[in-house]
């Protein structure tokens, strides 16, 4: 029987062969892409590596930057597989988030070098991989590879939004990476929506029919 263990680790991808973990960053936020990616380690990570994985939401902010150029250079030297694919405002306005959120894993999974023999997505729902999927609720804190595909998805999206900030000064993109909060909210209330915001999501319709 399995012990607890306090940190993910690799024992779901055990004996399965090539197995990506997949997980995602920006379902929640108001604005900009909702980004996923996929992780295969090809090999035991070294554990200073190992350390540095974790769910992306107990890392603070340097520990994740910290974490992803180390899963960087693995992949230089041949240690890991990653790939990392995402959806824009505009497809999640057009296709509801949860497709939007799919069809980000599934091109993350599309840029892995070899298409895995298994995905774990943390969830509890499958998106359509060209591979077998096997959802893990909570599975950032479980599976090694989703913890570290939750750290990339999340870096990449903060980076994606605090570039957007000076594009459209006002909203402060660069603060909250576009989720409600208050002051995201009062932002979007006194300029109205932005580019960027997400149709389908109740506070940037009510700014867009407030400005229409």
């Amino acid at each position: 029987m399995r012990s607890s263990r306090p940190r993910p680790d690799l024992f779901l991808e055990a004996g399965a062969g090539r197995v990506a973990g997949v997980d995602e960053a920006g379902r929640g936020p108001l604005a900009g892409p909702v980004v996923a990616a996929a992780v295969v380690f090809l090999h035991e990570p070294p554990a200073a590596l190992a350390a540095l994985v974790d769910d992306s939401k107990k890392l603070k902010a340097a520990q994740r930057e910290t974490a992803f150029a180390a899963l960087r250079a693995a992949a230089a030297d041949g240690l890991v597989d990653f790939g990392v694919g995402a959806a824009s405002s505009a497809e999640i306005g057009t296709v509801n988030i949860l497709r939007a959120t799919h069809l980000a894993m599934a091109r993350a999974v599309a840029r892995l070098s070899q298409c895995p023999d298994l995905a774990l997505v943390d969830g509890n729902q499958a998106p359509a991989l060209p591979c077998p999927v096997r959802c893990v609720v909570g599975g950032d804190a479980l599976s090694l590879s989703i913890a570290a595909a939750s750290i990339l998805a999340k870096v990449v999206r903060d980076r994606a939004m605090t570039r957007l900030d000076p594009r459209w000064p006002g909203y402060g993109f660069a603060r909250h990476a576009g989720y409600p909060t208050a002051a995201h909210l009062a932002a979007l209330e006194a300029l109205g929506p932005s580019p960027h915001h997400r149709r389908g999501f109740r506070p940037v319709d009510q700014a867009v029919f407030r400005f229409a």
